[in-house]
């Protein structure tokens, strides 16, 4: 009501000439008042969608919200004196976007999904019934905030019970569906989980890892939106998150400032706890990170030390006991407030976990958090093991995302320890009516599902990480090489032995398995390499692993190998960071507005300043 459309000059198949009459179509709008019929007008601008050429819709959109104009106050010089009226509005242009993609899918297929079951049968997902109105339990988000930081790692200290890290809405997803998890799914349980469980949980793992590149890349979400989400429906919860020391949530190193900003601004958006560590565990390179979450945030710095090797193998004495005691001393000595036992591949046995964590406990005086996956299939018994050593905090998932690649079972851990002197009381029926849901859930992503099938006794011997394992046949599905699946995982066990035997997280362990993947699609043995290797050409994450570029493992490379694969190029042992100028956040950021949209945010320009390809095409 109240608005007439008259044609102009266009029609289908017509040229239309910008000397001439450029007459699209009039637009009249009438009303009782002069605002409201440009109110009117403003709604029907706004539904136009034309593509091809340039229009002034911009300008009149800007000018129908001008108070001046609504007034009825607009003279001769009105637009002169307001040449913001003449700036176009930040178009998202997200309809276009939506009929491209389906266009897209319906005729050539999404290029991400390579498998289809026309056969699968999808639930429908069931939310647990939860009374909207009863309010949230007091959780750790509460006590951190009552105590302050100091009071509340006391409190952590004290506490008999062992606390659960939920790793569903991150971790879990991560390592068995390729991080595809939508914000959508998790947004429908956010609030009654944090209502049913909000008490039950130290934290919930939501951000980091994977999960910033995945989600613009893949899903073409705002990852600052999602944590700006959960944040607001779990009130009462810690919200955590995996940061890659000075990589951030990106797969190289960054100016220090830039870190620093990303940091405060995750801070800021929602996260309580940072769990920090460095592909290679190198101190210096999470100095920055943990300096900055606790002189810059109210958060909690929870640093790292990657688990790998075996402390009762004393054939392994690379990575033994003393290793792991004097670098959790460092960490401490940097100000951290938690300790986290990275376990990223599954190796920390039963016995491994009562000696490490028993002997932690009598050389630093931080609560330890325990995170593993559970590829062997017996780390449910390690955490038992580590919980009567006296672990404070062990990360689990909800079970129908938990297992394999995977956290241990949050359900079934629940429930075994019903009874014992550490054991929480926690609901299970109601645990299970949350599984329940992503057990249906889980089906919408089968595509992308782990392939996997069963515990492994093989990653003692491969030590590829959960994460990583779940990509690794996909990747090698791609190249052409999957029939030589197993000839990968023993060649990343001898790429590992060639750089030194290293610490394998992301993204030292992605290099690793750059150079499995080279190795086999070249037909190369170890001996081939080391024969002929001044003559091979290596991938570019190798050259960067041995130049430097990642940091320094303990001991360094080995020399003959680093000067095989660098050639006449000289590596360096300083930090990475310390090669690069700060960001100069005022150019850079007025630069970006000018090359996307003037309405974007700092968070918008740190998504761009970490993927700069991947944030053009999101």
């Amino acid at each position: 009501m109240g608005i007439r459309l008259d044609a102009g000059s266009a029609y289908p198949g017509a040229k239309i000439s910008p000397f001439f009459d450029s007459l699209l179509v009039k637009v009249t709008a009438w009303g009782r008042t002069l605002p409201g019929a440009a109110q009117r007008l403003h709604r029907a601008l706004r539904e136009f969608r034309i593509r091809g050429v340039k229009t002034n819709i911009g300008f009149l959109l800007n000018l129908l919200m001008d108070d001046t104009f609504r007034q009825g106050e607009a003279t001769v010089d009105f637009i002169k004196q307001r040449p913001q009226l003449l700036d176009p509005p930040g178009w998202r242009d997200r309809g276009t976007k939506m009929l491209k993609y389906l266009a897209e899918v319906i005729v050539n297929q999404n290029p991400d999904v390579q498998k289809q079951d026309p056969s699968m049968v999808f639930l429908q997902p069931i939310v647990p019934e939860v009374d909207a109105l009863a309010g949230f339990p007091k959780g750790q988000k509460d006590r951190l905030q009552e105590l302050g930081r100091e009071k509340f790692i006391d409190w952590l200290k004290k506490e008999e019970k062992v606390q659960f890290t939920d790793t569903t809405f991150r971790d879990a997803h991560q390592s068995l569906l390729a991080t595809r998890m939508r914000t959508f799914d998790m947004m429908k349980v956010a609030r009654p989980f944090a209502q049913q469980h909000g008490g039950d949980v130290f934290s919930m793992e939501v951000w980091g890892g994977a999960t910033f590149d995945v989600a613009m890349r893949f899903l073409k979400e705002d990852p600052w939106k999602r944590l700006e989400e959960l944040r607001a429906a779990m009130p009462n919860v810690l919200l955590q998150m995996l940061l890659r020391g000075s990589n951030a949530v990106g797969y190289a190193a960054y100016p220090d400032n830039l870190i620093e900003a990303f940091i405060e601004e995750a801070a800021e958006t929602g996260i309580d706890v940072f769990r920090i560590f460095d592909s290679l565990n190198w101190v210096e390179a999470m100095r920055t990170s943990i300096r900055t979450v606790v002189k810059r945030t109210n958060a909690l710095a929870e640093a790292c030390i990657c688990y790998t090797g075996d402390i009762t193998d004393p054939t392994r004495a690379k990575y033994n006991l003393q290793y792991y005691l004097d670098l959790a001393r460092r960490l401490e000595d940097e100000g951290a407030h938690i300790l986290a036992i990275k376990d990223m591949a599954g190796l920390l046995k039963p016995a491994a976990a009562t000696e490490l964590i028993g002997q932690l406990k009598h050389t630093i005086d931080l609560p330890i958090h325990l995170h593993t996956h559970d590829t062997a299939s017996i780390q449910s018994a390690t955490y038992l093991k580590a919980i009567e050593a006296g672990v404070d905090i062990v990360d689990v998932a909800i079970s129908s995302l938990s297992g394999l690649t995977s956290q241990p079972n949050f359900n079934a851990l629940a429930g075994v320890l019903q009874g014992h002197e550490r054991g929480p009381d926690i609901d299970i029926a109601s645990l299970n009516a949350f599984s329940t849901y992503w057990e249906a859930i889980r089906r919408y992503y089968y595509p992308f599902e782990t392939e996997l099938r069963s515990g492994t006794a093989e990653v003692y011997q491969h030590e590829i990480p959960g994460g990583q394992y779940s990509n690794l046949r996909p990747q090698a599905r791609g190249l052409g090489l999957e029939d030589k699946f197993e000839v990968i995982k023993e060649n990343y066990k001898i790429a590992n032995d060639l750089f030194g035997d290293i610490i394998k997280v992301t993204p030292s362990s992605k290099v690793v398995g750059d150079m499995a993947m080279f190795m086999t699609s070249n037909g190369l043995s170890k001996e081939d390499v080391l024969e002929r290797g001044h003559t091979l050409d290596f991938p570019d994450s190798v050259k960067a692993l041995m130049r430097g570029d990642l940091g320094q493992p303990m001991g360094g490379f080995p020399e003959p190998i680093q000067k095989m694969i660098l050639k006449e190029e000289k590596p360096y042992t300083e930090r990475p960071n310390a090669h690069m100028a700060p960001v100069d956040f005022a150019k850079e950021i007025a630069a970006f507005k000018q090359s996307f949209r003037n309405d974007l945010e700092r968070r918008d320009y740190l998504s761009y300043a970490l993927y700069p390809k991947v944030y053009e095409d999101f």
